[in-house]
């Protein structure tokens, strides 16, 4: 399938504020690029791109007094099908993973291990490693937080979702990356575009989406727990730790945030530049 993406984002600011942005695909989507993507700034200012240890395609920019808009819009071809399930994908021993899986066991900003690891005992212990512990804790986090989008805020945590019991998307992948780490399965926070063309009904204003990604059976596995069944269609952007390492801008500096547009929809047109 080929899939028309892109975003209109706006911010107001009164002096030069240094900006670092994760706003493109992620690099290892590139090859199904079938169109340019290009962050485009109104007004015109230098872009600096360099790909940070993650692998995410980092952008460097000064927003001018005045504010700015950025944009981009491409075309990207896609498979189109589920995220994949594999039920008998193994857990291995904390001693035999890969030196580089190591850092996603470990507690971070937005996901408090410590906190939660009695929680995520008594709830997963008896479950058998691997697979079927990695989607209990899924359906576990789907069915323990409501989805509001008014009640995001920037600073909630992984804990902070568990007791409140609401939230969005990055509260989902939080909650579900830290009990996951918990039980020793390496897990990271993902964040893209995922459209609804995969819904039988629209489910709302079109936003980013944010997932995880549990380490199983010697590769990276795709789950969701606010959808917690496998879903189509998701361009990769960033990948990290939690949301502070793929934060879609952060500003050294105060701004506004005065326009936010997403859009993810089926090229019907198959309109492929060469």
């Amino acid at each position: 399938m080929l899939i028309r993406a892109g975003y209109d984002i706006r911010f107001e600011t009164t002096r030069p504020v240094p900006t670092l942005a994760n706003l493109s695909v992620h690099a290892s989507r590139n090859k199904d690029l079938r169109t340019a993507q290009r962050i485009m700034s109104v007004p015109d200012v230098p872009l600096y791109d360099y790909i940070d240890s993650f692998g995410n395609i980092c952008t460097r920019l000064t927003i001018p007094a005045g504010g700015i808009t950025l944009s981009t819009g491409f075309v990207i071809e896609d498979p189109f099908l589920p995220d994949e399930v594999a039920p008998d994908a193994q857990q291995a021993r904390v001693e035999d993973l890969p030196d580089e899986v190591l850092m996603y066991l470990l507690g971070s900003r937005y996901c408090e291990t410590d906190l939660l690891s009695d929680i995520a005992y008594a709830q997963f212990g008896s479950i058998a490693p691997g697979w079927a512990r990695a989607q209990a804790i899924m359906t576990y986090v789907h069915e323990r937080i409501r989805f509001d989008y008014q009640m995001a805020r920037p600073t909630k945590t992984a804990w902070d979702a568990h007791e409140e019991r609401v939230g969005v998307c990055r509260d989902y992948a939080h909650l579900a990356i830290a009990l996951c780490r918990c039980m020793n399965i390496p897990a990271r926070y993902c964040t893209g575009y995922m459209g609804d063309m995969d819904l039988p009904a629209l489910v709302g204003d079109m936003d980013f989406s944010a997932w995880t990604e549990v380490y199983l059976g010697g590769r990276w596995y795709t789950l969701d727990a606010r959808h917690n069944y496998p879903r189509r269609g998701r361009i990769l952007m960033a990948r990290g730790r939690d949301a502070t390492d793929v934060a879609l801008t952060n500003t050294f500096g105060a701004v506004t945030l005065s326009r936010f547009q997403v859009y993810t929809d089926e090229d019907r047109l198959g309109v492929v530049q060469p």
